[in-house]
């Protein structure tokens, strides 16, 4: 019988209903349950895991309901017939015979994204004890309580559910002017509502601007130290690339930079360096591309978690703001998991856009779309920033804090208020080596050399991100990050 062998270790994070129905269904789908034999009764059932008797009640009629069991009167729950084969619920084994005639991939390969450099980070970064990684967030931050209203909205019994039907290749109206009406002012934009594009982050923008404006002809402008998956997504279509060097000012204009069809940026605060490009070169820049027939892709990633209240507006609020296409992302603030961002550019170029998304994909996901709707049109949104924006800068005070403390040897690059710490450490300093001998104490960094695209990167910069990481670790993590050097 089943409670022969029927354990659950149940996670407190999750419900205990939704738990039981989870592992009854992988016990009916492996054809674990006996065909002809009655599940555990209620009670039985109950005591064996140690749940409440309505709780194992609750999931036994649900699952009658939905056609996998079958309740007989005075004898209990049995599997529904459907699922009473067993051999046809199991997996086939693909014979040697299948694997022997697979076809060779790798002949047939036009390109090959694998072979381009990334930059390494943990997926188990969760797991140390002094996360200081970029581009996560504490989850304790998320509004969790605001989202799920947003949701309950969205449900609503009253409401008309658009979000069931595929809009072709159109966004949420509502998102739009969301966006057009209460963030993207914040950065000076006034754009129309035909301007603007959802996309699935600021990556895809990235991927979309290049497949519809790059080739083998086009020269395009970078940052080094940079964003390499932007360089990657551009050197994919073909596009030469001018690494353009960084300095207290920005990206530098030089004879090379004037010579290229775009210039791809982050104004606000440079990745990784965090530099915030000077009145003096954001003017210098304007001049340049409306002289020589340029475009600026403004990358504006940290525009929402940007804490600075003097922060200078976006290049594209600027008199050449129609050579400027600027991408932004909604998933900085609230999660990395959400994968939405947007476009801003001329109707014509959005229109394009437009079509080839429709090719990959139509559209974000509309209920993703109009729940985040929801959430501006709400005020959540506004209000979450503000409390973001004061946690962000007491982290940011208690980094530069402990820096200054216990690695007075590293100097750090970038302005304040920017959302990540690039430090330069002594030059006989190795920070991927640094980074190991950090990593077995718990404590996560990341070396600065993938960012560069010099063929012999300096070896003496890092990375420290205080996003997903708890004010109140920030001191000791650092602490222990300085006995890393020896």
């Amino acid at each position: 019988m089943l409670d022969h062998y029927f354990h659950l270790d149940f996670d407190a994070q999750r419900g205990l209903q939704e738990q039981l129905r989870e592992a009854l269904l992988d016990a009916i789908h492996t054809g674990t349950i006996p065909a002809e034999e009655a599940l555990p009764s209620c009670r039985k059932l109950s005591i064996q895991l140690g749940i409440s008797r309505n709780t194992v009640a609750l999931v036994y009629e649900g699952l009658v309901e939905d056609g996998y069991l079958v309740c007989r009167p005075r004898s209990g729950y049995y599997l529904h017939d459907t699922y009473r084969d067993t051999d046809a619920l199991q997996s086939p084994v693909e014979s040697v015979g299948e694997t022997l005639n697979a076809p060779s991939w790798s002949s047939r390969f036009t390109h090959r994204p694998s072979h381009l450099q990334g930059v390494l980070r943990p997926s188990n970064w969760m797991h140390y004890e002094f996360p200081f990684v970029y581009g996560q967030l504490d989850t304790r931050l998320f509004p969790l309580e605001q989202w799920r209203e947003a949701s309950r909205r969205l449900l609503g019994g009253q409401r008309e559910r658009h979000w069931l039907s595929d809009r072709y290749d159109q966004d949420d109206p509502m998102l739009i002017e969301q966006l057009r009406t209460r963030v993207l002012p914040k950065r000076g934009i006034h754009a129309r509502s035909d301007e603007i594009l959802i996309t699935l982050g600021s990556q895809n923008a990235l991927f979309l601007i290049a497949q519809l404006l790059f080739d083998n002809r086009t020269r395009v402008a970078v940052e080094n130290p940079g964003y390499r998956e932007a360089a990657n997504v551009f050197l994919r279509q073909g596009a030469h690339l001018s690494y353009q060097p960084i300095d207290s000012e920005g990206m530098r204009l030089d004879a090379a930079a004037a010579s290229c069809d775009y210039l791809y940026v982050t104004p606000s605060h440079q990745g990784p360096t965090g530099v915030t490009m000077s009145r003096a070169r954001r003017e210098a820049l304007i001049e340049q591309i409306l002289r020589r027939d340029q475009v600026v892709l403004e990358d504006d990633y940290d525009a929402e978690v940007n804490f600075d209240r003097h922060a200078l507006p976006a290049l594209k609020a600027s008199r050449a703001g129609s050579r400027v296409i600027y991408m932004s992302s909604l998933s900085k603030p609230l999660s990395p998991g959400l994968r939405l961002g947007y476009l801003v550019a001329d109707a014509e170029l959005i229109d394009e856009l437009r079509a080839l998304r429709r090719l990959m994909y139509r559209h974000p996901p509309s209920s993703l779309q109009q729940q985040l709707a929801q959430f501006l049109s709400q005020g959540h949104y506004d209000r979450y920033l503000r409390l973001f924006a004061d946690e962000m800068h007491r982290r940011w005070e208690a980094m530069d804090e402990s820096i200054q403390r216990h690695l007075p040897m590293c100097r750090r690059v970038g302005d304040d208020h920017a959302s990540v710490f690039w430090l330069k450490a002594p030059e006989a300093t190795d920070t991927q080596r640094l980074a190991w001998q950090a990593a077995q104490h718990g404590v996560l960094i990341e070396p600065g050399f993938q960012h560069f695209f010099d063929q012999v990167p300096p070896r003496n910069f890092m990375r420290l991100g205080f996003g997903a990481i708890d004010a109140e670790r920030i001191d000791p993590g650092i602490e222990r990050l300085s006995r890393a050097f020896g």
